[in-house]
């Protein structure tokens, strides 16, 4: 009998277009696992909402293999501890782990294949967390594209693998262990103090995105940067936690005839992953040089985080992010603008806030979004700025946005709404805008 195949889940957690999990399934048992690592989990920049994401997607996974005969042995502790203990356990021959490129996922995967060598166990690497693996592609003479548009004209001309079923059965060997029976204890919020969010699992996600197929996908284009209305997909989540296959979605997408702008967007998920995996210190060092003469933390900073900056637009968003752990990605671009073109403050301290806060924060896509906003990454023009006034005359024209998060502005309409008179403000304890209130200068 084939001796055991450990796939350890991480960011991939679905069971319908596996690779991995898919191999392994193939080759003999297979022991599906989840680390609950407290000293990432316990980090102050995994949002509450994201854990709680967490542990209803680890719900669905365990629910969905074990109706192919399975189940999901989680396990908490050290990370690369508790794969070499599981896999010291069952005699594994074979580890599989998705080939994530943030920094913490680097330095495991360095260390787990040390410590497997040891033992005589292959490290089978897969790249299934992004349509195009990062380092499929790369412009003549270079490593990586450091511009999205060539990027994407490759990366749309680029043939993708077949999306794969889910396996029909799984065969899982003895465990010695059971694994941890409630391995979130203490690292989720109370009931009631977890902020508005989205159910997690891929059972949820996948429900999502047939609405958005059959519903949202048409009119995608016109509405996606739109503040008041639900704009997007709402698929952030499910995409980042891998309960929903970024190759499926993707090719999904791009059946339809209105998908093209949404395809879009899944292309610089994969831009961004290609730019971290080629620069990896580019998680929090800059790009572009030189470095600016950064503000750091102050008043200004909190009042931003607060949503107290005086500048309706801004506020609305801000808050929002602190009640729902989300917002559109134009309020973060708008945001991201404010607090570092206007009150020219580091943008890594705006990119931990996000980080602490999102629901599908991700360390690729938020910090080299923030570069690209403050100039120091791969827009080609390090002068842009997002005018809050002008992006909500755009895109909330009717101001449903700003005065369902700014309750203080309610009864007003635009103009007034994008900028009180100061009589207004102090008679609904609204600040004054901080400042400065002029884009800085850049190189």
């Amino acid at each position: 009998m084939a001796r055991p195949q450990v796939v350890v889940f991480t960011r991939d957690l679905r069971v319908r277009d596996h690779p991995a999990l898919y191999a392994a399934a193939r080759a003999g048992p297979v022991v599906p696992l989840f680390v609950v690592d407290p000293a990432v989990l316990g980090s102050p920049l995994v949002a509450e909402a994201r854990r709680a994401y967490l542990a209803a997607a680890l719900a669905h996974l365990d629910a969905g293999l074990r109706r192919r005969g399975g189940l999901l042995v989680v396990h908490r502790g050290a990370w690369v501890d508790e794969v070499v203990a599981v896999v010291r356990h069952v005699d594994a021959t074979v580890v599989h782990l998705a080939r994530d490129h943030s920094p913490l996922a680097r330095r495991r995967r360095r260390a787990l294949r040390a410590r497997l060598a040891s033992r005589d166990v292959t490290l089978r690497t897969w790249d299934h967390l992004t349509v195009v693996p990062p380092g499929a592609l790369a412009p003549t003479g270079g490593d990586h594209f450091r511009v999205f548009t060539p990027y994407f004209r490759r990366w749309r001309a680029a043939p993708w693998r077949p999306v794969l079923p889910a396996p029909r059965t799984l065969r899982v060997p003895p465990l010695p262990e059971p694994g941890d029976p409630d391995p979130l204890l203490g690292m989720l919020p109370p009931p009631g103090a977890a902020p508005a969010r989205l159910p997690g699992g891929e059972d949820e996600a996948r429900a999502r995105l047939r609405v958005f197929l059959a519903r949202g996908l048409a009119r995608y284009a016109e509405t996606r940067d739109r503040f008041d209305g639900h704009p997007g997909s709402g698929l952030s989540a499910d995409l980042h936690f891998g309960c929903l296959s970024p190759l499926e979605v993707a090719a999904r997408a791009t059946a339809h005839p209105a998908g093209e702008a949404f395809v879009r967007q899944l292309c610089w998920r994969d831009f961004f992953a290609q730019v971290l995996a080629a620069r990896p210190e580019a998680a929090w060092s800059e790009l572009r040089g030189p470095t600016p003469a950064w503000r750091g933390e102050g008043a200004e900073v909190a009042a931003w985080r607060d949503g107290r900056t005086g500048v309706p637009l801004v506020d609305a968003a801000m808050r929002q992010l602190r009640t729902e752990a989300f917002m559109p990605n134009r309020a973060r671009l708008v945001t991201a603008s404010f607090l570092t073109r206007t009150l020219g403050v580091d943008w890594r301290l705006g990119a931990r806030h996000f980080l602490a806060h999102l629901v599908d924060g991700d360390v690729a896509s938020n910090n080299l979004s923030w570069q690209w906003v403050a100039g120091t990454g791969t827009d080609t023009n390090p002068y842009r700025t997002f005018s809050p006034r002008r992006q909500a005359e755009r895109f909330d024209p009717e101001g449903a946005y700003v005065r369902r998060w700014v309750p203080e502005l309610a009864d007003l309409r635009p103009p007034e709404l994008w900028d009180p008179p100061p009589l207004e403000r102090a008679r609904r304890g609204y600040p004054p805008p901080v400042g400065p209130v002029t884009p800085r200068p850049r190189r």
